[in-house]
């Protein structure tokens, strides 16, 4: 387990980026219950001291809190870990979907698949961001296909995966959107569950368990 000095400068970091309006920590954000709507526009105007930055990190590090955090570490065995320098950490990631419209690749997300539309830049919109919960996509606009015609279809390409704790749950919830399902939920080896969708412009998005 890392040092405590470790997690606090990752809270530190946490706090910096949200100064600096870096839309990367909305979903980290979000991991918060009494935060669990907010866009990532909405996570960045919140007042954020930090305390919640270290609530995060506790949470991220499998503890209820931050107090529990510091007891775990403490008693933990000294190890020859270095603690990591404050600019080299990672805050997440957002797959970037491409589709031929983005107003309309968002409003597919936001109402078949429950996802909250965060903002679309330009107009029309060339760029614009949907989420829920803690996931978070990215939509591109671009004017022809990125892939061989049917490439994406035979070479099985995924574009994101998407990590959710009810993957049954929500498998039965996308079948009553009639969302189109191109794998159905499935037990794999190497022990998750998944399923596969494919949004309008072709776009394979796998939610897995």
């Amino acid at each position: 387990m890392p040092k405590l000095e470790t997690y606090k400068k990752q809270a530190k970091l946490l706090v910096r980026w949200h100064r600096e309006g870096n839309f990367s920590i909305g979903g980290r954000i979000r991991q918060l219950e009494r935060y669990r709507t907010l866009s990532d526009r909405e996570a960045l105007a919140l007042k954020f001291p930090l305390t919640e930055a270290q609530e995060i990190i506790a949470l991220e590090a499998g503890c209820a809190n931050w107090a529990e955090l510091k007891a775990t570490t403490e008693a933990a065995p000294p190890t020859n870990e270095q603690p990591q320098p404050q600019d080299t950490a990672v805050a997440s990631a957002k797959p970037v979907l491409y589709v031929a419209d983005v107003a309309a690749a968002a409003t597919f997300y936001r109402d078949q698949l429950g996802f909250r539309i965060d903002f679309l830049h330009g107009n029309p919109p060339f760029y614009g961001s949907v989420s829920r919960d803690g996931a978070t996509l990215h939509l591109k606009l671009v004017y022809e296909p990125v892939f061989a015609a049917g490439a994406a279809e035979r070479q099985g390409l995924i574009m994101a995966f998407i990590d959710t704790p009810n993957v049954r749950d929500l498998y039965t919830e996308y079948q009553t959107a009639n969302a189109e399902i191109i794998q159905k939920l499935t037990k794999q080896a190497w022990g998750g569950t998944d399923f596969i969708i494919r949004d309008p412009d072709g776009n394979a998005i796998a939610f897995v368990g």
